[in-house]
């Protein structure tokens, strides 16, 4: 990973736990000791998904730039149904509340998604290598 993906996956991983943490207090107020299981475990499921995503176009990165788009909205789009998946798996369990973890994971996944693009808009990245040769110019 490069230093702006460390920098970035901080800066939404941070934000999130705070507000997961936030969550548990809440839910454990309001809805015990169940509630405060939902709200850490649907925390734990943003976290997980997120990172993960983060280090997947980490190393696309590396390839190039067409991999890394391809797999920034593979990711999202894996994210998304596994993310359904998984709420509508777990929506008759009795273990946790599971509106303290289906709040937990919209909240958190908002959270995440917006101090990454943060983090992102912060990054100082060019969009241009001034150090790029054209091939057949003559350059060498």
């Amino acid at each position: 990973m490069q230093a702006n993906d460390v920098r970035v996956l901080k800066s939404a991983a941070i934000p999130t736990l705070a507000v997961g943490l936030v969550a548990v207090l809440v839910s454990l107020l309001l809805a015990g000791g169940k509630g405060a299981l939902g709200a850490a475990l649907g925390t734990l499921l943003v976290g997980v998904f997120f990172s993960i995503s983060v280090v997947a176009v980490s190393y696309a990165a590396r390839v190039s730039p067409q991999v890394m788009a391809i797999a920034a909205m593979l990711s999202y789009l894996v994210k998304v149904v596994v993310i359904m998946l998984v709420l509508n798996a777990f929506r008759d369990t009795t273990a946790w509340n599971t509106l303290a973890f289906a709040w937990s994971v919209v909240i958190g996944t908002i959270v995440w998604t917006g101090f990454e693009v943060r983090a992102f808009m912060k990054t100082k990245m060019l969009y241009v290598d001034p150090e790029a040769r054209v091939p057949g110019r003559g350059d060498s």
